[in-house]
């Protein structure tokens, strides 16, 4: 029977052998309970030997749901943790998206269709996940997860997921979106989210070629878009998440002070593995931040300018655009040798920013019965206006 890692497991229930039907024998598991890792199963199960393949179908259900025992079983553990069970690690040091392989060849020896649902996540204070359904067919060597839903801080996130294990390398899709992830339960511990109606919204459509993570976000094509309205950023935010960079970034653009996000609007275009920013800009209290360049997911290489305009009377002492440039795992920053150039004029000369804008709108929603501050930014960039800014 083909099925994936685990932690060690332990069930009970009623088994019930039909070993002599026409369409091969056949295994019901009923009402059954157990524990995999920490986490409580139950659910029925039927397993029956058929031609030209097996075929396994039920429904699982956990009430509580370790996000530990999660991992393995979709390959986000650690390498630490993978160790600690017994695995081998594959992970590459110097790597960020997951090398390890799908095995593929096991999935054309057996057929499944299974629903599993997770009511409630137990995790970390920096995963915010908080419930799981899923529904996985396996025909043939062709795996899907159509759904694949998770509750995110107080949002959902759905993707539908296909695998082609038919194929070599392996073709693989992902369509994912993502909706109402309130900023708040995003960052619990950053003190000016805490009173925030601010929201996180996206939508993703990937496809690429390759037999791991890594290499199908390497060889993918498709399109990524994400708006946050009514947000803050300060240093202390870059370093709850971690980000060394990220807090040079603000240090250098806003100083120590916490600072108000009206919004932020990302569109990439990805091809080849190339994203490459449509339209990637901060509103925010005291300026326009404008964000372009690459993120090359097949060499894991950032290439980003960061170009300032201030709002207001309220000037810059920076005078040139920053750059983030190198490895994702540990990328640099510094000041370009540069003059800064009024990015959003350059864009609005260039014709380029009305379409990812317009596309962008569609993601707005009012936020806690408060105006979203994304659509009158949008709005007129869809007219093919710059945001005013102090030249």
């Amino acid at each position: 029977m083909t099925l994936p890692d685990s932690p060690a497991y332990s069930t009970d229930g009623h088994l019930i052998a039909k070993l002599h039907e026409a369409s091969g024998a056949s295994f019901r598991y009923e009402n059954f309970n157990g524990k995999i890792g920490n986490s409580d199963i139950h659910g029925d199960l039927a397993y029956v030997a058929s031609q030209p393949r097996p075929k396994l179908s039920g429904a699982l259900v956990s009430n509580q749901l370790l996000m530990d025992d999660l991992a393995p079983l979709i390959g986000a553990d650690s390498n630490a943790e993978q160790k600690a069970r017994g695995g081998e690690s594959k992970q590459p040091a110097t790597k960020v998206l997951p090398v390890e392989e799908f095995r593929t060849e096991r999935w054309r020896e057996m057929d499944a269709d299974v629903e599993f649902t997770g009511k409630r996540i137990v995790h970390s204070a920096d995963l915010p996940f908080t419930d799981l359904y899923t529904h996985l067919v396996l025909n043939d060597g062709q795996l899907s997860l159509e759904p694949l839903r998770f509750g995110v801080a107080g949002g959902k996130l759905d993707a539908q997921i296909r695998l082609n294990g038919r194929t070599t390398p392996m073709e693989g899709r992902a369509k994912l979106t993502a909706r109402n992830f309130k900023l708040k339960q995003l960052f619990p511990t950053f003190e000016p989210m805490k009173t925030s109606f601010g929201e996180l919204n996206g939508d993703a459509d990937i496809s690429g070629r390759g037999n791991s993570v890594a290499a199908l976000l390497g060889t993918s094509n498709g399109d990524l878009k994400m708006l946050i309205n009514d947000g803050a950023i300060s240093r202390s935010l870059m370093e709850i998440a971690g980000l060394n960079v990220g807090n040079y970034v603000v240090g250098r653009l806003f100083g120590d002070e916490e600072v108000k996000i009206n919004c932020a609007a990302a569109d990439f275009g990805i091809k080849t593995g190339l994203a490459t920013t449509r339209l990637f800009v901060f509103d925010t209290e005291n300026a326009i931040i404008y964000i372009d360049g690459t993120a090359n997911m097949a060499t894991e290489q950032l290439d980003l300018t960061i170009t300032p305009e201030s709002k207001g009377f309220r000037l810059f002492s920076l005078r040139s655009p920053l750059y983030v440039n190198g490895p994702f795992i540990k990328p640099n920053a510094g000041v370009k040798a540069i003059p800064l150039a009024l990015r959003g004029a350059g864009m609005v000369a260039l014709g380029v920013i009305a379409g990812p804008a317009a596309g962008l709108l569609a993601l707005v929603a009012p936020s806690g019965g408060e105006p979203n501050e994304c659509a009158p930014l949008l709005q007129q960039m869809k007219e093919g206006k710059a945001p005013k800014t102090v030249k």
